[in-house]
């Protein structure tokens, strides 16, 4: 069973029309978005001349089938708190947001989707990265 999350750069480049995203995800039987992708998505629309577009875009996106908002809980919590100083006392810090990110991924089992190479630093999470 293909589960998935993406992140903020990986939703990003499938809207620009990424063929590997794409066809990642259209294989996929379920797709996990964190609350975190979505404010940054939403801070990012905020900021740019096509907000409302956007908005309507990433809604679709949402209510297609397999699609679902992965909820961040106490178990998240603690599973970022394990990511957290992992990476800390590896010296291999990563963005606070993509810490949650793959909290949730982990914390859910799903693999996670993205552009940004730092998650490769979070070896308890499956990471499937794509060149942009």
């Amino acid at each position: 069973m293909s589960r998935l999350t993406l992140d903020t750069s990986a939703y990003s480049a499938f809207m620009r029309g990424h063929a590997e995203l794409r066809a990642a995800l259209e294989t996929a039987e379920q797709i996990h978005v964190s609350p975190i992708v979505l404010g940054e998505l939403y801070a990012g629309f905020q900021g740019g001349s096509r907000r409302a577009e956007n908005e309507r875009r990433l809604l679709r996106f949402l209510s297609s089938p397999g699609v679902s908002i992965t909820a961040i809980d106490d178990e998240t919590a603690v599973v970022y708190a394990e990511i957290l100083n992992f990476l800390r006392n590896a010296g291999t810090p990563i963005p606070t947001n993509d810490i949650w990110i793959a909290a949730g991924a982990m914390q859910h089992g799903l693999r996670v989707l993205t552009t940004d190479v730092h998650y490769r630093r979070v070896p308890q999470v499956i990471v499937e990265c794509y060149a942009i």
